[in-house]
Parts: C-alpha cells; structure tokens; sequence
C-alpha cells in the first residue's frame, strides 16, 4: 500500500501502540516441556522386532538367577517355570501378558498440583538422577566432595528451572552415614525445598516405613502420601547379567505395598555385564527391563513402573565408564525407541557428559546425547541436568546451563506449524508492495513471541559487544546465575509445624 505521492505508508498504531498491544498480552512459552517426540529411529521395523524377539529367548530359554525366595513363588503363581537348575524362565506369553497389562501413563504428582506430569505416550519431560559423589566447587572450580548442604542447594536451585520437570536426588552426600540417616536426610532435603515431582532411593527395604511417615506429615496426615505419592522411588532389581538383587526387590514390595510409583533401573555396561555389540546389548538389556516390569506383574499387575533401560558404555581401552559418547547417544535413543514400540513409560538417560569442566566437551556431548534422546521420545529422560564427569560429578553452573539447552531441545522437538497464516502470504505481499521489509509488522512480531526462543546465558552479541562487556564465557555466565538464584530463592515449603515435627521424630542434620 502506498499514499498519493507514491511512499510507503505508515499503518496505522505505530510502534507505541504496538508495545502496549504486546504487553497487554500473556507471555507464550515457545518451547514447553512436554514436546512430542519419536521422530529419530535408529532402529528399523526389521531391527526391533529381531531384537525383541532375542529378549523373549533370552528371558524363556536362560531366564533370571539368583530369584528371592517371596519373589519367586508370585513369579511361579503368575506363570514362570523353574528350569531345575537355580533358575526362572518366562514363557512368551507371561511377558507379553505383562506388557499388555502394564500402566500405559500415570501421573508423576508434584506437592504443587500445578507441577505435575503425565507419563508415557509421546511426551518429553527432561529430569535428573545421578549419584554424584563430588561437586564442582563455584569458588575454586574444583571437585571436592558432595556434602548435604550442597544436595539443599542443588534442589533448591532446579526448583526455579522450567525445564526440570522432576528431580532426583542428584548427588550423594557424603559426610551423612550411608545408612537411615542418608535415606531420611535426603527425602527431607526434597521435602523442604521443591513442590515438584521428587525421586529418592532407598537403601534398605525397612527404611522406607518410616520415611513415608515423614511423607504423611508434609501431605497433611496419616495416609495422605499413599493416596497422591509425589515422591517416586528409583531401584535397579535386576543385576547384570540377569538376575536379580535381594536388597532391591525387598524394597520392590515395600514401595508397592504405599503405592510408591517406580523407575525399574536397568544399568549394564556394554563389554563388562552385557555384550559390546550394540544390538546384544540392546537384547539383554530388553529382557533385564522386561523381568522387572514381570516382576512387577507378578505382585500388582499394572502398578506404575517407568520402563528404564539404560544403557551405558564402557571405554574398552580402560574399563572408564563414557557417558558422552556417540556409543552411548545411538544406544539411549534405541532403547527410548523399544520401549516406546512396546507402549511402555520409558525412562532413558542422557547428558552424561565425561568433561570435568563446562568447556567445548562438556557442550558437544551434552547437546548431542540430550537431543537424541528427546528426538527418539524418551518420556523421562534422566541425568539430563547438571552432571559432569561421567556422573561423578554435579555442578551447579551445569543446572542452569542445561535448563537453556533443554529450551532450544524442547523448540527443535516442537517442530514447524504450517498453516494459512504461518505460510505468510498476505504478510509477503505487504512487505513486497509497502516497506520492502518485514521488521516490526504484526506478522513478524507474532511469530516472534510464539515461535522463537531467546537465549538469556548463550551470547549472541558481536565481538566488540562481548569484549567490552568483560569477554564472559558461558562458565562465568553460569556461575553468576546459579549465586544469584542460591542466594534468593529460600522456598518455606514445610510449614513451621510440619518442620517441627519432622524433626521431633528425625534426625535431621
């Protein structure tokens, strides 16, 4: 459009009017957790059923060792065979009744209903996990080791992280005694400083009695955590290669029995406890996550269990684990993929990048594995915030650096919307006849809200900008973000009286 003497006309508004439009309206997330996923697939038609099919083998022709006595006689009730030689096999069709009875979704319940989650389907939610057992100091940049202050402050720094969808204890702490007093100091530190979905492990079946108790006191009684459960409980029951761990399977039933939901943990490592090729690996690591999701079946059929078959890599030079490897992407997409082909919860991890420090390592190996692993739908996908050195270790610059990186994973997962008014049509025939441009028009600031992500630590100045600014790296970035939400965000998530009585029954360092 152009006036009488042949110049662009203005439309009508400006860029004033345009401003108090724009902050009149409510702030869109252009990259959501909850992103679709499933577009990657390593795995051909051909491949997951060949490797399917080598699981069911393995698990009726060798299955599980070292069965507990309580375990076996529900496995035996439920359909499996004793081979006469210390071992259970399971019939194809026992495994398959499993998974066809197995919970599809369910909920993950945060504290703050607004925080929780559904599970399975084609939803991508990124978490932690991890057992580290250093932290990278922000003073020194140095490891030392992980004590129970800095488990408080790694959970009450991911609770202002959007892209930390769940959190798991990520670090051990170490000056606690590994025993009653670790379980109960790290549910507590949960407890205290998220309202998010919350994961915690269990060391010992009996610990877990009086930990709900304290659950009870901060969801308002007694019973009350049973009936909406916001903490999960990670357990690996299956030891590799296939059978089973007494220790863990006891806790198996003791979380059933307070409806606990569970991530069932299948950890080998290729080379040392299951096969160095990648479709071995794949097979036995099937079949060890499928005898945990029958054993399941077998005490409550359809209980909540997140499918979790991890795979993880050994470097065969050294015997050093390599969580950022190409090795390890290719195979936590393929079992993402498996799981997802059975219409199973899968839990996968990712972002276990082998780098000490937060330098080019640490970003190539966490970008490629994280962005794998969501693009083959992993619908939790663990480990995936703040762990470095091979998950020895935990950083808080990491957390906030892997929350953006999660953004850009989340707005490459959510694709391109075409559409009439997407295709722009009108927009290019305005731009073409009036301003020869398409800066500051309604279409490009519509899009600019909805369909683009804006980076608040990634720099993307020009060199004399980022000279005179003090020439940060994204470390410095990151440690400048993670002090300023560590010494502002003291969330009071247990009532005055809540604490009080926690802490008259626990011993609460």
């Amino acid at each position: 459009m152009t006036d009488t003497i042949g110049k662009p006309s203005r439309r009508s508004g400006g860029r004033a009017t345009r401003l108090v439009k724009r902050a009149s309206k409510p702030v869109i997330d252009p990259c959501p957790p909850g992103q679709i996923g499933g577009a990657y697939r390593p795995l051909s038609e051909s491949d997951l059923h060949r490797i399917y099919d080598t699981a069911l083998r393995l698990l009726s022709e060798l299955g599980m060792g070292e069965v507990p006595d309580r375990l076996a006689q529900d496995l035996l009730k439920a359909g499996a065979e004793d081979d006469g030689q210390g071992r259970l096999t399971f019939p194809r069709s026992l495994v398959e009744d499993a998974s066809a009875k197995a919970a599809k979704t369910f909920i993950l319940h945060g504290r703050d209903d607004n925080r929780s989650i559904e599970v399975g389907g084609n939803k991508v939610y990124f978490g932690t996990g991890g057992a580290a057992v250093q932290t990278l100091d922000m003073d020194n940049g140095l490891y030392r080791p992980s004590t129970l202050a800095d488990l408080h402050d790694f959970t009450r720094l991911q609770d202002t992280l959007a892209n930390v969808s769940w959190y798991t204890r990520c670090c051990v702490a170490t000056d606690v005694p590994d025993n009653f007093d670790l379980d109960v100091n790290t549910a507590y530190a949960l407890l205290r400083n998220t309202t998010k979905p919350t994961a915690t492990s269990f060391t010992l079946a009996e610990h877990i009695d009086p930990i709900v108790k304290m659950l009870d006191i901060a969801a308002g009684g007694d019973g009350a955590f049973s009936k909406r459960p916001f903490m999960k409980a990670h357990i690996s029951p299956v030891i590799s290669p296939m059978r089973y761990g007494e220790d863990a399977v006891d806790v198996v039933y003791d979380c059933i029995r307070h409806n606990i939901p569970m991530s069932c943990i299948t950890a080998a490592q290729a080379g040392a406890t299951a096969p160095a090729t990648m479709a071995g690996f794949l097979a036995q690591s099937l079949a060890e996550t499928l005898a945990s999701l029958v054993m399941v079946h077998a005490i409550a059929p359809g209980y909540p269990m997140v499918f979790s078959n991890w795979p993880l890599v050994v470097d065969l030079r050294t015997g050093a684990f390599s969580g950022g490897s190409g090795e390890s992407t290719v195979l936590n997409a393929a079992s993402a993929q498996l799981s997802n082909w059975l219409g199973l919860p899968s839990g996968v991890a990712c972002s276990m990048t082998d780098a000490k420090a937060i330098d080019a390592q640490y970003g190539a190996e966490k970008g490629m594995s994280s962005l794998a692993a969501a693009l083959a739908g992993g619908n939790l996908i663990y480990e995936s915030s703040g762990m470095t050195a091979s998950l020895l270790g935990a950083s808080f610059e990491a957390f906030v650096l892997d929350d953006e990186m999660h953004s850009n994973t989340y707005r490459a997962l959510r694709g391109i919307e075409v559409s009439e008014d997407n295709l722009g049509f009108e927009a290019i025939k305005e731009a073409v006849l009036g301003a020869g441009h398409f800066l500051g028009g309604d279409h490009t600031i519509t899009a600019m809200e909805r369909d683009y992500f804006y980076p608040t630590l990634a720099d993307r100045s020009e060199p004399r900008t980022w000279a005179e600014n003090g020439a940060k790296d994204a470390w410095t970035l990151a440690r400048a973000r993670a002090r300023e939400i560590l010494t502002t965000h003291h969330p009071e998530y247990l009532s005055t009286d809540q604490d009080a009585e926690i802490r008259r029954q626990f011993k609460i360092l």
